[in-house]
Formats: C-alpha cells, structure tokens, sequence
C-alpha cells in the first residue's frame, strides 16, 4: 500500500533540471524516453559550472542520459551517483507527444505511471539521499520538481522550472523557502 501522506527529510538540498533536450526544444513530453540533450542543453550545463565551488556531499543524477550528461557537464571532475528512482514519469502513450496533449499531473496519463505511484518513488529516493547525505545537489526532471513543488504548496501545478537552473531548497519552521542558487551565489561575491 502506497502512502499518500509523504513528506520529505527536513534537510536542505539543491536540485537543478537538466540543460534543454531536443523534445523540450519541440515542446513535446519526453517522459522517460532517454533522449540526448541538445547543443543548447549542453552549453546551458557547462554554464553551470560554477557548481563546481560548492563543496556538494554528493552529486545525484537521474540515470537518463539528459540528466547525466548535464551534471558531467557541469561538473566533470565530480563522481556522479545514479538513482534510478529519480528518472522522470512514464507518460505511456503521450512519450514525445506535443505539450499540448498532456494531461493534468495528477491523472494517470493512457497506458503511463499514475502520478501516487511517481510521487512516492522520487520521495522515497529523496529522502534516501536526504537521509545520507549533507547537502546534496541532484539534477533530475521537471516532473521531479513537480513533486518536491506539491511537498511544498500542496499542488504540482506553476511554471516549469528553468533547464540547468539549480535551486535551494531549505526546510523553514513554517515549510520550505525555494531560492535560485545563481543569486545566493552571486551575492556572495
């Protein structure tokens, strides 16, 4: 039994979706299809490299290879660790369809993974990774984001996070605080 009352570790982390794909570029839903990043995906990674002042606990990816390749890319000379809970949701049916057709986030897409079933798993490998470590940085999906999101504000639904954008996010007394880490970053300096 599946429970539907999940939380996460009350740990600070950074996660950062990976740098742009050819299918985000088309805007079509590329769901657990392992596809490449794209020129741009890969020059928003290196972009990211500044990560790489940051002394991370560990540094998590996805095992599909957008979110691997980001995280090399960004950071080449860090050991990577691979969690395959992590991968984005199985949209079934509507993989590499236009955006347009995608159903909303809590209903279970044709022939996909409901959205219970993807929400425990990516909490369950986050609170692994919060559980082991500091204070990792984990580069992964939107759909990923989508569910540390509804952790947050109880709904999935807002924009969709920026490709190789890495955001904090601290546990507060009153819930969690969500910052870009660029401007942390940058106001440090």
């Amino acid at each position: 039994m599946i429970d539907t009352e999940l939380a996460l570790v009350r740990r600070p982390f950074v996660f950062m979706r990976h740098g742009e794909t050819p299918a985000n570029a088309g805007h079509l839903i590329c769901g657990s299809t392992d596809v490449p990043l794209s020129p741009r995906g890969e020059e928003q990674a290196r972009s990211a490299a500044w990560l790489g002042g940051y002394n991370w606990s560990c540094v998590a990816t996805s095992q599909l290879q957008r979110a691997r390749s980001t995280a090399q890319l960004a950071l080449p000379e860090r050991t990577l660790i691979s969690v395959e809970d992590l991968q984005e949701r199985h949209w079934g049916a509507l993989e590499m369809a236009p955006l347009t057709e995608q159903t909303p986030y809590e209903e279970t897409p044709p022939d996909g993974e409901p959205w219970i079933v993807f929400k425990y798993r990516v909490v369950h490998a986050l609170n692994q990774l919060l559980n082991a470590y500091d204070l990792p940085l984990i580069v992964a999906h939107s759909g990923v984001y989508r569910v540390i999101r509804e952790l947050q504000t109880g709904t999935p639904q807002g924009p969709r996070i920026e490709n190789a954008e890495p955001v904090l996010i601290e546990p507060q007394a009153d819930g969690w605080d969500m910052t870009l880490l660029k401007e942390i970053w940058f106001e440090q300096r």
